[in-house]
């Protein structure tokens, strides 16, 4: 489906409304943000084969990892409008997608795996 870059960052930001208030209420130095896909470098970083779609990326360290660390560049969720938005057929499936992904991209900053991902969207 066809999406404005305006339209896109509206859903985005009606996903983090919709959100778990505690888990998005402390997320702290971090850009969450779009790109239309993700980079070449971004692909070969994660290993992806061409058949495979990235819909969200989370870069930096978790929080369960910073032991102390005081002085860290801020951390980025990025969300891609392409892939996300060619695997939906209307706004509601986009909308859902876009909070899924970034639920889990939130799930990663906390240094969740899958799994507590997926029970704790639940």
């Amino acid at each position: 489906m066809q999406i404005s870059d305006e339209d896109f960052q509206r859903l985005i930001n009606q996903a983090l409304e919709t959100l778990p208030g505690e888990h998005v209420k402390n997320i702290a130095n971090v850009a969450i943000l779009y790109e239309e896909d993700p980079t070449d470098e971004q692909r070969q970083q994660l290993l992806l084969r061409h058949d495979q779609t990235l819909l969200g990326l989370y870069e930096g360290t978790p929080l369960s990892q910073r032991q102390g660390m005081t002085r860290i560049l801020p951390d980025k969720i990025t969300l891609f409008k392409g892939p996300l938005s060619r695997r939906a057929n209307d706004e509601v499936v986009l909308q859902e997608d876009i909070r899924h992904t970034l639920w889990h991209e939130i799930g990663h900053y906390y240094g969740l795996n899958h799994q507590r991902i997926s029970e704790l969207e639940k």
